[in-house]
């Protein structure tokens, strides 16, 4: 994500550069010849009411949550539907980036961006079962991603990942910090780490550098990272992955790239670039079957005041 955050009911503002962080990101082509492209039809989901957008995750079946940006709170929706409403009323002061659904143990994490924070929910009850201080030092907690132990963070001010553990019976322990070491631990922009997530099969993280633009792997026990080489990612933003398959969402490109990894080598071939008419600087997105379902965040756009959900085939012409 690169967000300028806007005033809500509680004004909450960025670190300083953040909010020139538009003027960094220049559109790149959108993909090189042979590379197929879609533009097919697509659903859009209304997040009822949000004053802005960033994160989005699966939940149960085909329901999905949503982060409102500006003031916190959590949408629910379903990806057949064609609104999400309200689902948690976040307290004032915290703010919505990443999120991942831990549907085994009915919790929700959300990335808390410039508080340094995380954000633990009940979906049950709604309620707030944690929130964590995860750094003191300069902070954008930008996405999540969850293992079968516990939810990992990206801080794209940092060079640095933060580990909240969660035990089989989905009790949370103390958050734990991963200096990372290699490519990935480079800060030379305003945002540098961002989209996270996990592949089992590699067991290893996949991680998104904005400023690099580039993907690497990091080794969850070591914090060391390698560049998944054959791939240019520009304005590169949320993750998903499946198998070796990365989606990766391009915000200011409106585009998602499809891209085949051989982890064994750390090498990627983009198979098929997705783009769609209603997407309007797309953050993160969330994998449903043969469906993403990704978030509209209208970073930069005047005057923004509906966001939502647009749902895409994941294999055009797979």
């Amino acid at each position: 994500m690169h967000p300028r955050l806007v005033s809500g009911k509680t004004r909450r503002r960025a670190a300083a550069g953040l909010v020139a962080l538009a003027a960094l990101l220049i559109p790149a082509p959108v993909a090189s010849a042979g590379q197929a492209q879609s533009e097919d039809e697509s659903e859009v989901i209304l997040l009822d009411g949000a004053k802005g957008a960033e994160g989005i995750t699966a939940g149960e079946g085909s329901t999905f949550y949503a982060g409102d940006l500006v003031t916190g709170d959590i949408y629910r929706g379903d990806i057949h539907k064609d609104t999400a409403k309200k689902f948690i009323d976040a307290p004032d002061g915290r703010v919505a980036v990443g999120l991942k659904a831990d549907t085994r143990n009915d919790l929700l994490f959300v990335a808390g961006g410039p508080t340094g924070q995380a954000y633990v929910y009940d979906t049950e009850t709604k309620k707030t079962v944690k929130t964590y201080q995860l750094t003191d030092k300069a902070a954008f907690i930008n996405d999540v991603a969850l293992t079968n132990d516990g939810a990992w963070f990206t801080n794209s001010r940092q060079a640095e990942l933060y580990f909240v553990p969660v035990d089989d019976d989905g009790d949370l322990g103390n958050v734990r910090t991963l200096a990372l070491k290699g490519p990935a631990a480079g800060l030379p922009g305003a945002f540098n780490l961002n989209g996270i997530a996990y592949s089992p099969d590699a067991r290893r993280l996949v991680v998104a550098h904005s400023a690099n633009q580039a993907l690497y792997t990091v080794n969850p026990r070591t914090g060391a990272s390698t560049k998944i080489g054959g791939i240019t990612v520009p304005n590169a933003d949320g993750l998903v992955v499946k198998d070796g398959v990365v989606w990766v969402v391009q915000n200011f490109m409106n585009q998602v790239s499809r891209i085949r990894v051989n982890f064994d080598e750390s090498t990627g071939t983009v198979r098929e670039v997705i783009t769609s008419p209603d997407f309007n600087v797309p953050t993160t997105a969330a994998l449903f079957h043969d469906s993403l379902a990704v978030v509209n965040a209208k970073f930069g756009v005047a005057n923004a005041t509906t966001f939502e959900a647009v749902v895409v085939d994941a294999y055009p012409h797979h």
